[in-house]
């Protein structure tokens, strides 16, 4: 089986909101829905006008960063939340029973409730619609016209993400809390 993750180029991103819409329309939830898989973090302008400085504002994409020691997953009282077969931190709906504690407990706020079926819901990768019918995208980087995404196997030394760990530094959020997350950011 493979092991995946992402590596975001997150310095190519002009925040067009076609990785949001993508997983949106991916997953069946209404696009002016504020529940979502992902989302594009803004740090805004510092400074007063005129003085700005331009320089400062950025946009950082996250998700579920597909923890290899995901604090969701242990604490879960029903094991609705569990590894699938390729490492992807997965929610099984008919076994989440709405307690929350998997939100509380995930330090990137990746965790939303699914109003449709009142169950927490997260980004599995696309495990569920592309992965299973054999593409090797996610519907977030298939989309993406500034190529922030690369999603691979990260066990595989010939994958592009694999390449492009190899080539370039990286660092991943809040990596002293212990979670090995699964999401890279390239520098």
């Amino acid at each position: 089986m493979a092991r995946y993750g992402m590596a975001l180029d997150y310095k190519n991103c002009i925040n067009c909101k076609a990785c949001e819409s993508a997983c949106k329309e991916e997953n069946g939830i209404l696009l002016g829905a504020d529940n979502h898989r992902i989302w594009v973090g803004v740090h805004e302008i510092e400074g007063v006008f005129p003085n700005l400085s331009i320089g400062s504002s950025s946009f950082q994409p996250s998700q579920c960063q597909q923890c290899d020691n995901a604090p969701c997953k242990s604490v879960c009282p029903t094991n609705a939340t569990y590894y699938d077969d390729n490492g992807v931190v997965r929610v099984n709906p008919d076994q989440c029973i709405l307690c929350t504690y998997c939100m509380q407990a995930c330090p990137y706020d990746a965790r939303y409730i699914d109003d449709r079926t009142m169950t927490v819901d997260k980004c599995n990768f696309c495990s569920d619609t592309r992965m299973i019918q054999g593409e090797t995208t996610t519907a977030c980087q298939a989309t993406c016209p500034t190529k922030v995404r690369i999603f691979g196997d990260l066990d595989d030394p010939e994958s592009e993400i694999s390449q492009v760990l190899r080539d370039r530094e990286y660092h991943r959020l809040k990596e002293h809390l212990g979670t090995q997350p699964k999401l890279f950011y390239l520098t």
